[in-house]
């Protein structure tokens, strides 16, 4: 959550740092800030999105070559000026910006008011500024850097910080624990972000910040150590991402451009690891530890949200197809009960950015007891990526949007190359199978493809639902899942409520909700449930319910029986939750779009949750 962007060098900070606050605003958008220093220090706070403020500082005195801005998410204190950063210590000689949680905020804030400390926000980021301030006032022999670090020894919680010093104007400080941050390094000047796309136009050489890392940055040095104030080495890593990839290339929204963008990323995806003329897939980054995986007892699938449901899909594949037991699990719960883990597990922990903070801290669980940890992640570089013992990267490139789309599919693609690649290794799959199945998933991205050609009756379908209050969405097998997911996509950006339900569970309460002002989505191909979700469609309209369906393309029977339809071509029941959801997708995206919504910012919502 809530995005930071740091300059220092020899450019005009304010454009550099307003730049990279609209690159970032996917992670929060309600409001926004920048601290600029020039001999003094300005400071400059709007609530709302990061243009108002932009309008604003215009107006006002805002040259130097040093400064700090944020893009807030709300945690602690409502949207407004007061509560949005940077914040500033009372004495004025600390200005922060913050990402994450300060979980012992008040007994801080207690001692300090103790010691005259007034405070004028509802924050706990204030909280940090007056803790730094109130050290560094106690002793003259502590500096800037000292304060921050005795200060960090003092919080219970997470943190990516950008500090500066009115009484060392000079150099800025940064320090995080469990909330992401890279410096890129350029030619006399340092950029620092919560992730990499704000720096990609300056410079493809980023330090990826590990946690309880402190880096004290001027223009001409950059040293980093440890909260303990030992030294650590730096790991210069190389970006691998295109300015391109940060721009709408022609679509109105970031989600539409990603939606379509689906069958490209999906290529991506299986590039060099699907190989359907050989019927072979390769997974490169566990073929050193694939022979532990092929001897696993269990494996356990964590993720929140989007991939949570693309846990479910892996989960049905690897136990029909690998014979081996899967749990999926939340990682918001499984990180505060006391689950069994044994040495023998495998678990594999599913993130789009890699630093959501449930899921580490499950990760961390994992390791604790003994068990494989593998990721699936889309950042290179990301905390997930690094402390994984294996892991696959989905190479659906940067999602902006926030509702989660092309990252879905793509999180798809590698659990079912994963699973079909550990059941030929299992031998629990026949050759021929293997081969089909293989073949099958390289005709995704094609058959993605023509499905897109239908964006314009899904545009016209959601007309007639754009008013609805309710929505269900029902699916049966691999398509229960998706199911799930279309609900949420709904939610998210339109606002309806929306529930999915495996469709055989419809009778067994949801039932009640259908009238005729209910649209009911059914995920309806052919495949061996056919016959079951007919009769459910059934249930439905006998009770006068609006029924759009998801049907195979040709299907005669329920294009008779249901209000409206959505053809896709036909394919494996294995690989079809790939193509099923994108006119879901589509038709949460035209109905939000009707409704008047931001849908590439959804009210209440941000990118990477890297809080609780």
């Amino acid at each position: 959550m809530c995005g930071i962007v740091g300059y220092i060098g020899n450019k005009e900070a304010f454009f550099v740092i307003i730049k990279g606050l609209k690159l970032l605003e996917y992670r929060g958008y309600d409001s926004a800030g920048v601290a600029l220093q020039n001999g003094t220090l300005e400071v400059y706070k709007k609530k709302g999105k990061v243009a108002e403020l932009e309008a604003f500082v215009m107006e006002q005195k805002h040259d130097g070559a040093i400064g700090i801005g944020h893009t807030r998410w709300a945690t602690h204190g409502e949207p407004n000026d007061m509560n949005a950063h940077p914040h500033t210590s009372m004495h004025g000689l600390f200005t922060i910006v913050h990402n994450g949680i300060i979980e012992n905020y008040a007994k801080l804030k207690t001692d300090l008011t103790e010691q005259g400390y007034v405070f004028s926000s509802q924050t706990d980021t204030e909280v940090l500024a007056n803790l730094i301030e109130f050290i560094y006032r106690q002793d003259e022999a502590i500096n800037a850097e000292m304060a921050v670090q005795l200060a960090l020894s003092k919080v219970v919680g997470a943190y990516g910080i950008a500090v500066l010093c009115s009484a060392e104007n000079d150099k800025m400080i940064v320090a995080r624990k469990g909330s992401p941050l890279v410096v890129g390094l350029g030619n006399g000047e340092y950029f620092v972000a919560s992730d990499a796309s704000p720096i990609i136009e300056f410079t493809n050489q980023v330090v990826y910040l590990n946690d309880e890392d402190i880096a004290v940055i001027k223009r001409d040095s950059f040293t980093l150590k440890n909260v303990r104030n030992t030294p650590v080495s730096l790991k210069i890593s190389h970006l691998n991402l295109e300015i391109g990839e940060l721009e709408k290339g022609g679509f109105e929204h970031f989600m539409l451009k990603e939606i379509h963008e689906q069958p490209r990323t999906i290529e991506e995806t299986f590039r060099g690891r699907l190989r359907s003329d050989e019927s072979e897939i390769v997974l490169g980054g566990l073929i050193n530890i694939f022979p532990k995986i092929v001897k696993a007892e269990r494996i356990i699938i964590i993720g929140c949200g989007t991939s949570w449901h693309a846990a479910l899909i892996g989960e049905y594949l690897l136990e029909e197809y690998a014979q081996i037991p899967v749990e999926v699990e939340y990682a918001s719960e499984f990180r505060y009960r006391k689950p069994v883990i044994r040495p023998t597990d495998v678990v594999i922990l599913i993130s789009q950015s890699g630093e959501t903070a449930d899921t580490l801290a499950a990760l961390h669980l994992a390791k604790e007891k003994g068990a494989t940890v593998l990721g699936i992640c889309n950042v290179v570089g990301s905390t997930l990526a690094r402390e994984t013992d294996a892991g696959v990267f989905t190479h659906a490139g940067v999602e902006i949007g926030v509702a989660s789309t092309k990252a879905f599919t793509a999180q798809v693609t590698v659990l079912t190359m994963f699973a079909l690649k550990l059941a030929r290794e299992r031998k629990t799959i026949s050759a021929e199978d293997y081969s089909l199945l293989v073949r099958e998933l390289s005709q995704i991205p094609e058959k993605g493809r023509l499905i897109l050609q239908s964006n314009d009756k899904i545009k016209a379908i959601a007309e007639k639902y754009k008013d609805a209050v309710n929505a269900l969405y029902l699916g049966r097998g691999y398509l229960f899942p998706v199911a799930l997911e279309g609900a949420l996509k709904l939610k998210e950006i339109s606002y309806i409520h929306a529930e999915g339900y495996a469709a055989g569970e419809m009778k067994h309460g949801p039932i009640a909700l259908v009238d005729d002002n209910l649209p009911v989505i059914v995920v309806a191909p052919q495949d061996d449930y056919y016959e079951k979700i007919v009769s459910n469609i059934q249930e439905v309209k006998a009770r006068r319910g609006n029924v759009i369906a998801i049907v195979t393309e040709g299907d005669k029977v329920l294009k008779e029986m249901v209000t409206d339809f959505i053809e896709i071509p036909a394919s494996h029941p294995a690989v079809a939750p790939l193509l099923t959801v994108i006119p879901l997708q589509l038709l949460a995206y035209h109905i939000a779009l009707m409704k008047g919504c931001n849908v590439d910012q959804p009210r209440n919502l941000a990118k990477s949750v890297t809080v609780e």
